[in-house]
């Protein structure tokens, strides 16, 4: 089976969709697949000119907005490069990994059978990190793609079933939509064997508002008046950097916070830390909150969306409200000052990542779905 695997940023890009598809790839290959990724690269820029027609809605409403105008004009993008280095090639399947890429790719394979999975919400990444407002006409255009997916794609499928709901809300048929959590390949993490003096916390992120870090620093502020010995390692660069270092230097733990800016491979550096802790305001499903449990690390994270289902609050981590630095600031206190406890929540969100999120897991539901679509020529 000719499986083609559409995603939007290039595999080098850090991020839980981009680490995992390349080696979905791989695996499939080994079982004697034929499988390619395909991918829009960052200097494909208003080459297309092709009109933009919707089935379900008319996007022209919404335009005029720039992120309306941005996102039209980049699936434009993303067909003329389709047609530059895919237009002689046929697949048996198409997998996107991006609205714009299944919409692109049914644009021109239109006999071509396209699976979807939505690995986040673009809407609500953008009204978190306050460049569109909710309810205004950005929003209300990226929400209308959630029907448009459904009218034109062959199967929906997401990664938690908190962002199923959501999405659903914006379908006629909800009820269709797949749950397929993320999973990784266990052999990339290493837990190693160490002995802090003092506890090290780890936050792995874009540095955006919806990731939550203000609340992060203000409940490590409280922390240090209440005498708790920590390091604060950041992990990830983005636009919220400088406002963020500045906020640490007023809150008078800039010198307990070391920002490392942009890493390639985290989870090699990931291990050596105590506990991760990201109490991000909207999640869809939290990879990041997976890999450290699989590096042995203590899970603190918001009670929102997948971070949720993957922690079981005192078992395998903490969960807390969002935007509240001082259940934050309780909870890190706990893992900081019992050592054990915070080891047995490590070993046992380990076990649960290596049982639930085992990239074995993913290969084997996605096999099923494929296969669906046609008799796979695997000789695995």
């Amino acid at each position: 089976m000719n499986i083609l695997q559409a995603l939007f940023f290039p595999p080098e890009q850090p991020g839980g969709v981009s680490s995992m598809v390349p080696h979905i790839r791989e695996r499939f290959r080994k079982l004697g697949w034929e499988m390619e990724l395909f991918s829009l690269p960052k200097r494909i820029r208003n080459k297309g000119h092709e009109e933009i027609e919707f089935e379900t809605f008319d996007w022209r409403q919404y335009a005029g907005n720039a992120i309306v105008d941005k996102y039209i004009q980049t699936y434009k993008d993303y067909i003329w490069w389709v047609k530059l280095r895919l237009a002689q090639q046929k697949f048996d399947l198409i997998h996107a990994h991006h609205p714009i890429a299944a919409l692109a790719m049914k644009h021109h394979f239109t006999d071509t059978p396209i699976m979807m999975t939505v690995h986040s919400s673009f809407e609500k990444e953008l009204i978190l990190n306050g460049r569109i407002a909710e309810g205004g006409p950005e929003h209300r255009f990226l929400t209308s793609i959630y029907r448009e997916l459904e009218h034109r794609t062959d199967r929906m499928l997401t990664v938690s079933k908190s962002f199923a709901q959501y999405m659903g809300g914006y379908m006629e048929h909800p009820e269709k939509i797949e749950v397929i959590p993320n999973g990784y390949d266990e052999r990339r993490f290493k837990p190693i064997s160490h002995e802090n003096a003092v506890t090290q916390l780890v936050s792995v992120c874009r540095l955006v508002p919806a990731k939550g870090l203000d609340i992060l620093l203000k409940a490590c502020a409280e922390l240090r008046k209440r005498n708790c010995q920590f390091v604060l390692h950041i992990i990830g660069d983005g636009p919220a950097r400088e406002e963020l270092e500045q906020l640490s230097q007023r809150l008078g733990i800039y010198d307990d916070t070391i920002f490392y800016g942009y890493m390639l491979h985290p989870e090699e550096m990931i291990p050596f830390f105590d506990v991760f802790v990201l109490p991000s305001r909207a999640e869809s499903f939290g990879s990041v909150f997976a890999e450290a449990a699989l590096c042995l690390l203590a899970l603190v994270g918001t009670n929102v969306g997948g971070i949720a289902e993957q922690i079981q609050d005192g078992v395998n981590g903490l969960l807390v409200p969002p935007e509240d630095p001082v259940k934050l600031a309780d909870a890190l206190e706990t893992v900081i000052n019992d050592p054990h406890f915070r080891y047995e929540m490590a070993r046992a969100g380990w076990n649960k990542a290596v049982k639930t999120y085992s990239l074995n897991r993913v290969i084997g539901q996605l096999k099923r779905i494929y296969t669906s679509f046609g008799q796979g020529t695997t000789t695995g």
